[in-house]
């Protein structure tokens, strides 16, 4: 793929976020990493999704240097580019401050799996990241941010092909695939299990996970190399 042809697709699942009603303004960005060219695209900090376009969309190397771009690549880079590091199976993100995923992230709570809709894309309980310390954030913070959601996918021994998605504590989600549109379509999908679970425990707050064995079914009905329901 060129570079051109991943901008462009950078910059049309950008868009695709207002549409859905997971960003306001200017919040939230997609970023996809083309790992031969050591490239990662993603959205500029501060440009409205109507004004974005091939040629404002930033690009960067795999050490955050500006190579294509009129403005600075979004403030969200450092964690983006701590994920590409260190999750080598993705290849795109999308980070967004969606209503119901965001409320969970800011009670600092996981999303826990309530139901088989949820089990069809995340492989149980989506995971929240701890608090910051003070030095965290005041210093290298999203680089830090970053690396709070590595520390707790390995804590928890998390594939991010079985998780492709955490809540960063009081932040909001992040979401991955193998491109932007699969990566997209998480975030649609994880708000959606956030508004449910948010409804769900606010009727019932002692409501419980379904059983190992129903998570497993529907999640492998759906992935791994037995999968038969696409």
């Amino acid at each position: 793929m060129s570079i051109l042809e991943l901008k462009k697709m950078v910059v049309e699942a950008n868009k695709e976020l207002p549409k859905r009603n997971l960003v306001k303004y200017s919040w939230g960005n997609v970023s996809a990493i083309d790992r031969e060219k050591g490239i990662v695209v993603i959205k500029p900090v501060g440009i409205p999704y109507d004004e974005l376009t091939v040629d404002n969309v930033s690009v960067v190397d795999m050490d955050s240097n500006v190579l294509e771009g009129p403005f600075n690549p979004s403030v969200d880079l450092p964690i983006h580019m701590v994920l590409y590091k260190e999750f080598e199976e993705i290849g795109a993100i999308v980070h967004t401050h969606s209503t119901y995923a965001t409320i969970m992230a800011q009670l600092g709570i996981p999303i826990p799996c309530l139901g088989t809709t949820h089990a069809d894309y995340f492989y149980g309980e989506i995971p929240c990241t701890r608090p910051l310390t003070k030095e965290e954030v005041e210093g290298d913070y999203e680089h830090e941010t970053g690396k709070a959601i590595i520390e707790k996918f390995k804590e928890l021994n998390l594939s991010p092909l079985d998780m492709p998605g955490v809540l960063s504590y009081s932040h909001g989600p992040f979401t991955w695939g193998k491109d932007v549109w699969e990566a997209v379509h998480k975030t649609v999908v994880l708000e959606e299990i956030a508004k449910m679970a948010w409804g769900v425990l606010a009727i019932n707050p002692t409501a419980k996970p379904i059983p190992d064995y129903l998570v497993d079914r529907h999640f492998c009905r759906k992935h791994g190399p037995n999968a038969y329901f696409t």
